[in-house]
Parts: C-alpha cells; structure tokens; sequence
C-alpha cells in the first residue's frame, strides 16, 4: 500500500466521538504486491477507542493520504490547547466492510 483513500469522516469538527464511535472510512489497495487470496481492494472502517473530540482533519474527503500521514487531530476535551506537543496517538480498532457488490452472484 502506499496511499489509503479516505472515502468519509463521520463526526463534524468540534464533534465528540465516544467510545465505539466510527471516525472514518478508508479505501486500500494491496495490489502492488504479490497476489494473496483476498481481493487487493479492502475497505475498512476506524473506530474510536477512547472518548475524543475531533479537532482538524488533516486530508482532503474524499481524497488520499499516504503511508504514515496524520489523517486528523483530536483532543480529550473540547476545550484542549492544540499548540503542544501530541501526548499520544488515539486507539482505535479497524474494521474490515465487505461491500454487497463483492460477493459472486449466483
């Protein structure tokens, strides 16, 4: 992979994110490398792990980052500074989406 599509940011700017809550959708294409049996276009879902507000956002939607670009900026209240150094990274889980039209039809 060497760019990810951001295909849809759910929560607004300013917006709290609870736990659980969907951040974004991406796009990924796995083709460049040596085939594998799954389809080398995946589409996967980000999911908050902690309560965040969501400050910026950091790529064009749609559009594409690349490998290890900031995709946005969050804060642990709504109110937090932005000019200090980043205490940590979000957690997040990823969820793989299987959309409807990749399934065989038959």
């Amino acid at each position: 992979m060497t760019t990810a599509i951001i295909d849809q940011v759910f929560p607004a700017i300013g917006e709290a994110v609870a736990i659980g809550g969907k951040l974004m959708d991406v796009t990924v294409d796995l083709s460049a490398t040596a085939p594998h049996d799954c389809p080398p276009i995946s589409h996967y879902r980000l999911v908050a792990r902690d309560r965040v507000w969501l400050r910026r956002i950091d790529v064009a939607v749609p559009g594409e980052a690349g490998v290890g670009a900031g995709l946005a900026l969050f804060s642990t209240t709504p109110d937090e500074a932005l000019g200090g150094a980043v205490a940590r990274e979000i957690r997040i889980s990823i969820a793989a989406i299987i959309r409807p039209q990749a399934w065989p039809q038959g």
